[in-house]
């Protein structure tokens, strides 16, 4: 799958981040420009793990993201459709509880997270509400969320840049450093066609989430989506 589609079926987002798993990491850092490590510590303090708690890390892939939640002694779930990342996750991280799930249908009881997040991985599940509503179920009565995504720059020329850097000089850079570059093509055009910061806080807020709020990183490349399930 080069394109990214709609439909999003789940065995081909599944095959091609099995074929990027070996130097995903990598290839995130260098792609990014560097910028994937201060995204990724703006969610460690959003998520704000603490001891005994319970954190599941949705799309998680080689579990590299779960770390700051693990190390703030919180009991973490990295959880991924790919048996290739997980694998990749199991050679470096073999500590972690690493599981296998689909976003849509996920196998956990219900209300056993204090926290539940995704990162870079919500515009690749097939029905975005579906995952939204299953991360409520099993977040417990006054347990949180945290999104991390790309999104839409809000200052226009930054917009420009930005689409051009997408669809210009992202797919040379993946053919240098990723295991499969064609991959990068499908990102591209799903953070394109993703919706924006203010629908996606509309779809948090059908899901049942309350106190939904959102913050821009890096003038909007990325936001941080967050949001509450109420108390019975």
């Amino acid at each position: 799958m080069t394109r990214a589609s709609l439909d999003k079926k789940p065995y081909d987002v599944a095959s091609m981040f099995d074929a990027v798993a070996e130097r995903y990491d990598l290839t995130n850092d260098v792609l990014s420009l560097g910028q994937d490590r201060r995204w990724r510590k703006e969610v460690a303090r959003a998520v704000d793990a603490r001891p005994g708690q319970r954190v599941l890390d949705l799309a998680a892939g080689t579990g590299t993201s779960s770390l700051p939640f693990a190390l703030a002694g919180a009991f973490t779930v990295p959880c991924d459709f790919s048996l290739g990342m997980l694998r990749e996750g199991r050679r470096k991280h073999g500590w972690l509880p690493l599981t296998a799930g689909d976003a849509t249908r996920l196998p956990f009881k219900d209300g056993v997270f204090d926290a539940v997040t995704i990162s870079f991985g919500l515009r690749n599940v097939q029905d975005t509400d579906a995952a939204l509503a299953e991360l409520f179920r099993v977040t417990r009565p006054g347990g949180r969320v945290v999104i991390c995504e790309f999104s839409h720059p809000t200052w226009g020329p930054l917009r420009t840049v930005y689409e051009e850097y997408l669809m210009r000089a992202l797919p040379p850079v993946a053919r240098a450093v990723s295991s499969n570059p064609e991959a990068y093509v499908y990102l591209a055009e799903s953070i394109r066609t993703w919706p924006d910061q203010p629908e996606l806080a509309r779809r948090l807020q059908k899901a049942g989430w309350s106190k939904v709020a959102w913050r821009n990183l890096s003038g909007g490349i990325v936001a941080l989506h967050r949001g509450t399930r109420p108390r019975d």
